[in-house]
This record gives C-alpha cells, structure tokens and sequence, in this order.
C-alpha cells in the first residue's frame, strides 16, 4: 500500500482527492493549515466527511489528517521523517487572482516558502515522484490557442500566477540538482461540489438565488476552460505512476525529471453561457450588472491537453451542463441541511 501525502487536504481539490484515493487503497496522509481566506467551516465540513467515509466503510488506517502550515519547516520535516511517504501530491496554495492583489505577502509565504519547503523535505526524504499544483494562469495574457504546457510563461499578469511560475522553476532546479521526479500540474477553472466560495461559479449560484445582482466582466465575452472536479482527479490519478525520465528540453542543456500537463477540459466555454447553465439548474434568471474587465484577469483560457491524453488516456467526460446541475443540486442541498 502506497503512502500519500496530499497537503491542502481540507481544500476543495484535496478533499475530492484524498476521498478517492482512500477508496482506490492507498494509505493517505492529509494535511492543511486551514485558513480563514474562505469559511473554514466548509473545510472543516469536508475533513468530517473523510472521516465519516473512512468510518462507515471500514477503511481504518487508510487516512489521517493533520493540521500543519507549509511554512513550518521544522514540523513538516518531522512528518517526512515519520511516515516515510511514496509519493507527495502539493495542493496547499493561497489561491485567487484578485485576491493577491489586496494580501501578496500570503502568497509568498504560502505558494513561494511553503513549496520551497515541500520541496526541501522531499529531497531529504528522498521522495519517489512529487505532483504539485501550478495554474492555467502562467499562460498571462498569451493569443496562441490553445494553451500548450511548451508556449513560454515568462510574463504573468498576477502575483497568483506569478507564484506558480516560480513553482515550476523551483521544481525544474530541484529536479536538475537533486535527481528527483516532478509533475507540474495546470489546472483550468476547476468547479463542483464543495467548491470555494471565492469562485464565480459558487458567487453567481448563491446571488441568484438570493435575487441579488451579480458582478459580469468584459461583457460576458471572457472564456474559461472549465474542468468539472472528477475530471480533475481522475487526470492527477493517471500520472501519480507515471514519472518524468530525466532529459533536457530544447531550449536548455540543464537535465531534469520535470513533466508540466494542463489539466483542462479542452472546451473553452463563454461566461454568457456558464451563467445561462446556473440561471437553468437554479431555474431563475439572474439579475447582471456588467463590469470592465479586472486587474490580472485574463480573456481566454484553453487547455491543450493532448499530451496527457497521448501519456495516459485522459479524458474529460463532463459536460458544463452536466456539472453545473451537479453543483447546483449540491448547493441547494447544502442550503437545506444548514437550516
């Protein structure tokens, strides 16, 4: 039985993760520092549900979960030295393209120090393959369509992204110096059940349902790939055995065992259209104030997946429709159950 740590376990990502990978027989490890930037009862919500699963299914020793910050090194060194892990998945991020605008030092503390210290404890652990969380948002402000993990990333246009460049050189010199494989992963515009609050999907169910207006940028005209979370997991499964050879690229002679993949739905789809998909699961129309677009948000995103689909058959199977009324129904319930 293979032993995984999966940090930012409480998240949404992590905990759809973590639950999957309990029943497919790994033995997890989760850990979060469980920070306000959302209600952390949500959090706490999905660590109960773990819990609960492991219990009614009796998958004792299969899971634990621990409350540690990234950026205590000495306490998270004591944890790769405890439990020995196999592989490490980083999910542990301040996320949030506006929101970096308003904290930066977050950030840098969470996304820049607590990865350097993922990293460090991984190469003293002598750790078999890190997987580590990047974002579609490296890509900037690029034209090219769609996004290939070759076009360069060299200019971000939020500290968010930015941060998730650096975790991708970071990665490549660890990689280059110590021997060790890693997998980058970019996610696009990952939504579901036991999403965060602070994304627009979860903000325009919860105003229109309320009969609040809701904030519309760019006219509606702004497209995202938007990745129904089952997709997400199944893709960060399907590369967990497959590690990076150690090679050069073609720009530099410096070897490493780094693999970057989008993890997208390769399916850009409008706003108009993603707002028209809640508006449809709510049954109700939202009320739309319209808005320029926002510093460090971007026009387009559109993952190129095709190099995961070569590696490992990946395949997104859910439609946004589909999706959506998957979430809405969530929510609606999750309403229900808080009265």
């Amino acid at each position: 039985m293979k032993k995984i740590l999966i940090t930012g376990s409480a998240g949404f990502i992590g905990f759809h993760l973590a639950k999957t990978m309990i029943n497919m027989g790994y033995q997890v490890i989760g850990l979060d520092n469980l920070n306000n930037y959302y209600d952390p009862i949500l959090k706490i919500d999905r660590l109960n549900i773990l819990d609960e699963y492991v219990l009614e299914n009796n998958l004792s020793g299969r899971y634990e979960f621990i409350k540690l910050d990234l950026i205590d090194k000495s306490g998270l060194s004591e944890i790769f030295n405890k439990y020995k892990f196999d592989i490490v998945i980083n999910l542990a991020a301040q996320a949030g393209v506006r929101y970096s605008l308003k904290n930066p030092e977050a950030y840098i503390n969470s996304n820049i120090v607590g990865f350097a210290n993922i990293l460090e404890c991984c190469r003293e652990a002598d750790i078999e393959h890190l997987l580590f969380a990047s974002s579609s948002s490296v890509y900037g402000m690029n034209v090219k369509q769609p996004f290939s993990a070759q076009d360069n990333t060299d200019f971000p246009v939020s500290l968010y992204a930015a941060t998730k460049k650096a975790n991708e050189l970071l990665a490549h010199s660890y990689s280059h110096l110590f021997g060790f494989a890693c997998t980058g992963l970019r996610f696009f515009t990952v939504y579901g059940p036991y999403g965060r609050p602070d994304m627009a999907y979860y903000k325009f169910t919860e105003n229109i349902f309320n009969g609040k207006a809701i904030d519309v940028f760019n006219d509606g005209q702004m497209e995202r790939d938007f990745t129904y979370i089952d997709d997400i997991v199944n893709g960060i499964i399907a590369l967990i055995d497959q590690k990076p050879m150690r090679t050069s690229n073609s720009i530099s002679n410096a070897p490493s065992s780094l693999s970057i993949y989008n993890l997208g739905n390769n399916n850009p789809i409008t706003l108009k259209r993603f707002i028209s998909a809640i508006e449809n699961a709510l049954d109700k129309k939202a009320d739309k104030n319209y808005l320029p677009m926002q510093p460090g948000d971007v026009p387009i995103t559109y993952a190129d997946i095709d190099p995961l689909v070569s590696l490992s058959g990946f395949e997104p199977k859910t439609s946004i429709e589909d999706g959506i009324k998957k979430f809405v129904d969530w929510y609606l319930h999750s309403k229900k159950d808080s009265k």
